[in-house]
């Protein structure tokens, strides 16, 4: 900036100053002031004044000096004379000086002027710059706002937005003569936008999060079933040392205090982390936008949404895929973790209703997803495989809290098919065992042998194993081992089900209970007396055989429910209807022995060809009677020997019973009109011979009883006096076991009988009855009614 030049009054002190100047540039700093000042107020003529007047005072100086130094004025006019010259070329240097002033001071008047401008422009580029600074630091918020959400640094840039709005927009706007004014009125109608496109970015990044779960939803149960698992097998191994903690089942809390120490997070694991920052962020910036109703409502419907596309439309429950039961469960797990995960950590986010909703709505999808499967389960052991997925899922969930109830009923279902799907295949095997056994004392070859039959079944044998002497043979057939494996494995197969979890054991206890009796009622004990129709006596006997031990078995499997049943179940004993079918039928059994050695006797019998009119004595006993004795024997060593004592001697006893009525028949048939003393001693001989056949029998006293109406019918036949037959007291003592209408009727065939009693017989028909000529027959009914022997 120009120096302003100094103002004079008098320029006498200037032109003194000028002149005592030291140097030139000296000389003209002094001139140049004067010459401006001179100028600018129009005193030039002072100025020159003065410095006339000082070169007058000097010519005056210089005349005295002059006068008393001639020599030396003479010098000095000689060198006044030059200053003069140098004074006028100073002059004329000051008038041009003077004229180059002016048209300077013009142009500076110019410069001024425009400087004036200038500093007025400056000034509102100041003010303008100053104003784009503060816009400046507006757009840099903003920049810095947008910029924080393009690096996903949402809640920065939503308090980005707040602090540009309380620290910038709303002074500014406030204030409406601010130059920013009017911008900051347009980013604060933009301030809306940005928090809209905060809320959609957060929105985008929670839904790929959300996708991202539902991908992880499977795995995420399967890390869950696999920790379930472990947890089980620390229960297990805990049960096996202490068996008080049989009690004590999955998720009780005696089970959690003994698994405190394997702390194990699902969610956070060397396997799998779930990071929930994005949801956080999303609740929280929706928070701080006051959009928390909204958000909430539309997460509820999101996760609504991926239940469904969680859900597929069919599970397949014979094949281990994508779409098979393990997969779906897998995934509801996972989904459900999830959620209650959200509901504990976020606690404003998810109410506990939705989360159990969305649980129920899942629970009843996939049952009915494995209902509608189960039709083409005909399988056991895939159903039991079907229940331990099912029990590990609802183990896994109860353990985070959910309600399992719904899967628990639906659990009683698919045990209602397990049960009839094992009665099915278990019936088709007592079928089958039942119909191709051979019915023959079962062989052992060698005591290892022996030891599986023994521990399979519920035998207990009448010698030790030092006692037997290999190979061998047991008193039931193959059939009863083999079904008494079934009936073991059909317990365990009904047990297995309960293994892990099951509410319902004493329903187990029940359709247990039930479904053995029917399976040993209706396909062992009915199949077995459907058999008894066979002529084999063996079979029947080998059948009597092991309805025994069926009967001795069913009463084992009576203590062994007992001990097996569950607490809950009702006390007590257990009765198996099978026990008394098994009993029963026995005697079926046995009246069908009877049936068959009776049938056998009468055939032996029917051989029988007496002689009743025999004119020469018979030195031997009939080949009937000795066929007949050898039989009996043959199926008391041989075919009987297996059966029970007691059974043995009731059949053989049954058995003489029957051959003495059938042999006593012989001589009362209708067809033998006459017997003669060789025919009697025919018959009698053949009696003596069946009776030294008893004798030699164990219980000969008791067996030998069946044969004393036999015995005594041929003493009467022999006896010389018969008349005692019709004397009460006589009869008594000698023919007491003689039928009092067959007495007479042998008799009357007895000729020598029939002459002493025929004209007396006929004499008391005539008295009480007509004149004709009675029968023969009707002569001895009437003797016999009349003398009390009818």
């Amino acid at each position: 900036m120009p120096r302003k030049a100094p103002q004079y009054d008098d320029y006498r002190v200037a032109v003194q100053q000028i002149i005592l100047s030291s140097s030139d540039t000296d000389y003209l700093d002094q001139l140049i002031p004067a010459l401006k000042d001179a100028t600018n107020s129009n005193r030039t003529a002072g100025l020159m004044q003065s410095l006339s007047q000082y070169a007058d005072e000097r010519e005056a100086d210089i005349e005295r000096v002059g006068l008393t130094k001639h020599d030396e004025f003479l010098k000095s006019v000689n060198q006044l004379q030059q200053v003069r010259e140098g004074t006028v070329n100073l002059t004329s240097d000051i008038l041009k000086l003077n004229q180059s002033i002016q048209a300077s001071t013009e142009k500076l008047a110019a410069q001024k002027e425009a400087l004036v401008d200038t500093r007025a422009i400056r000034q509102n580029i100041a003010e303008a710059s100053e104003a784009l600074k503060e816009s400046l630091k507006v757009l840099h918020a903003v920049n810095q706002a947008h910029e924080l959400i393009r690096k996903k640094k949402y809640y920065g840039a939503l308090k980005a937005l707040d602090d540009l709005q309380n620290e910038h927009l709303i002074p500014t706007i406030q204030n409406k003569y601010a130059t920013q004014h009017k911008l900051a009125d347009i980013i604060q109608k933009s301030i809306p936008a940005s928090q809209k496109a905060i809320s959609e970015a957060v929105m985008a990044d929670l839904n790929l999060w959300l996708y991202r779960i539902r991908e992880t939803s499977q795995f995420l149960g399967e890390v869950a079933f696999y920790h379930t698992e472990l947890r089980r097998t620390r229960q297990k191994e805990r049960m096996e040392a202490n068996p008080i903690l049989r009690n004590f089942k999955l998720n009780s809390a005696i089970e959690l205090v003994f698994d405190e120490s394997e702390e194990y997070d699902v969610l956070d694991n060397e396997e799998l982390q779930v990071d929930f920052s994005p949801l956080f962020e999303c609740l929280h910036i929706h928070e701080a936008l006051g959009q928390s109703d909204k958000f909430k409502v539309e997460y509820s419907a999101t996760r609504r949404q991926q239940k469904e596309l969680l859900l597929p439309n069919s599970v397949n429950l014979l094949e281990d895929d994508e779409n098979s039961l393990s997969s779906l469960l897998e995934a509801i797990a996972g989904f459900a973790i999830i959620e209650k995960a959200t509901m504990r950590r976020a606690h404003n986010l998810r109410s506990p209703v939705d989360v159990d909703e969305l649980w129920d709505s899942m629970c009843n999808s996939a049952i009915g997803l494995i209902s509608k499967a189960l039709d083409k389960v005909d399988n056991a052991e895939i159903l039991l495989k079907i229940k331990g997925v099912i029990a590990l899922f609802i183990q896994t969930m109860d353990g985070w809290g959910y309600s399992v109830s719904t899967l628990d009923s639906f659990l009683l279902k698919l045990f209602e098919k397990y049960a009839e799907l094992l009665k099915r295949r278990f019936s088709d095997d007592f079928q089958e065992i039942v119909s191709t056994d051979d019915y023959m004392p079962m062989p052992i070859s060698n005591t290892d042998e022996y030891n599986k039959v023994v521990n399979v079944s519920w035998f207990t044998p009448d010698k030790t194993i030092e006692e037997l002497t290999f190979p061998c043979v047991l008193p039931f057939s193959q059939m009863y081992p083999l079904c008494c494996i079934d009936i073991r494995n059909f317990l365990n197969q009904f047990y297995f089900f309960s293994d892990d979890h099951f509410q319902h054991p004493n329903v187990i206890d029940e359709t247990l209970k039930k479904s053995l009796d029917q399976l040993l009622s209706e396909k062992v004990c009915n199949s077995l007396v459907e058999r008894l129709s066979s002529q084999y006596l063996g079979q029947i006997v080998q059948i009597l055989i092991n309805l025994e031990h069926f009967e001795t078995a069913c009463k084992e499997l009576e203590k062994l429910l007992v001990d097996a049943r569950s607490p809950t179940s009702a006390g007590g004993p257990i009765v198996l209807d099978a026990t008394e079918e098994f009993r029963s039928n026995k005697k079926t059994a046995e009246k069908r022995i009877f049936e068959l050695v009776n049938s056998k006797i009468d055939d032996l019998v029917e051989t029988a060809e007496y002689d009743w009119m025999a004119p020469t004595l018979e030195t031997e006993p009939s080949n009937y009677m000795q066929t007949l004795t050898r039989y009996l024997s043959n199926i008391m060593n041989s075919t009987l020997l297996g059966l029970p004592r007691e059974i043995k001697e009731l059949i053989y006893f049954d058995a003489l019973s029957h051959a003495a009525n059938m042999i006593l028949a012989l001589p009362l048939s209708p067809e033998v009109k006459k017997i003669n003393p060789n025919g009697v001693a025919a018959l009698a001989k053949d009696v003596a011979y069946l009776a030294d056949f008893v004798d030699s029998l164990e219980n000969a006293l008791i067996l030998k009883e069946n044969l004393d109406e036999l015995q005594q019918t041929i003493y009467l036949m022999q006896t010389e006096n018969p008349d005692e037959f019709y004397d009460v007291s006589s009869r008594n003592k000698k023919f007491g076991r003689v039928d009092a209408v067959n007495g007479p009727r042998i008799l009357e065939k007895y000729e020598i009988y029939l002459q002493i009693l025929d004209p007396l017989a006929d004499f008391i028909y005539r008295l009480t009855h007509s004149v004709q000529s009675p029968t023969r027959t009707d002569r001895l009914a009437n003797f016999s009614s009349r003398f009390g022997m009818g």
